[in-house]
């Protein structure tokens, strides 16, 4: 497996730990794809840890190439995600988001596809989609509705701003807020608070609630779809490389 991705066993848990911090934690589609393997292969363990590396927890998909994208490759990076967060959704046992710097993006659906999430009170959330040339359509558009209210929901994903942990908490988005240092000790407690559990009837709570993920899946292939017919548009590549240059974009008007 990629150096991108840490994975190791904590007693009952196993954690993933995204290692690129120079880009943030942004993952590709290859290490979207190492992320989803190490979830897939935890099934014998009594919970699955997620969380980032040098200060970040995730930036979602990496821009590095939406300046100059190829359709081939930006529908794998697009499907990639879709089947990180579906890897996710699967897992027999509960998925925890140790979140432990900002979660962007992608790396905010990241947070909403787990079953469980805590952040430290430095971390912060929210979508990007629209200001780089993009749409968060594997999770922020529509399961976050059902899990923080609509309204909410279309407030982060269309204005792209950015909330605070005890924003994340006050909205649903998260379930705890703990002191920066002690994220990764509280993630470890709740896994022994879940290593005392049935995993069975975790497993049947956990399918039985996945009701609203099956239900906006075919949004998820519709969005994705959508995604792949504006690669190179001129938002995408106007969005992208403001980012990049660390800039204001300037869309094109309406037609």
């Amino acid at each position: 497996m990629s150096d991108a991705v840490i994975v190791e066993s904590r007693g009952p848990a196993v954690w993933i730990r995204l290692n690129r911090p120079e880009r943030r934690n942004a993952y590709d589609a290859e290490m979207a794809g190492a992320i989803t393997a190490a979830v897939e292969s935890a099934d014998t363990a009594r919970a699955v840890v997620i969380t980032g590396s040098g200060g970040s927890f995730c930036a979602g998909g990496s821009l590095q190439s939406l300046s100059t994208p190829t359709t081939a490759q930006m529908r794998e990076l697009y499907r990639a995600s879709l089947r990180l967060f579906d890897a996710i959704r699967q897992c027999p046992r509960p998925v925890i988001a140790a979140v432990d710097g900002p979660a962007a993006g992608g790396g905010n659906e990241l947070v909403v596809a787990c079953d469980l999430a805590l952040a430290g009170r430095s971390a912060t959330f929210g979508q990007t989609g629209p200001r780089v040339g993009s749409a968060p359509v594997t999770g922020a558009t529509n399961v976050m509705g059902v899990q923080i209210g609509e309204k909410r929901a279309k407030e982060i994903a269309m204005l792209c701003r950015r909330y605070t942990a005890a924003d994340a908490l006050r909205m649903g988005l998260i379930n705890a807020v703990v002191d920066d240092d002690e994220v990764e000790a509280a993630a470890q407690r709740w896994v022994e608070e879940i290593a005392l559990l049935s995993p069975r009837y975790l497993e049947i709570t956990k399918v039985s609630s996945n009701i609203w993920w099956d239900a906006a899946r075919a949004s998820f292939t519709n969005g994705v779809g959508m995604l792949v017919q504006a690669v190179g548009s001129a938002d995408m590549v106007e969005g992208a490389s403001a980012f990049l240059a660390k800039r204001p974009p300037v869309f094109p008007d309406p037609q």
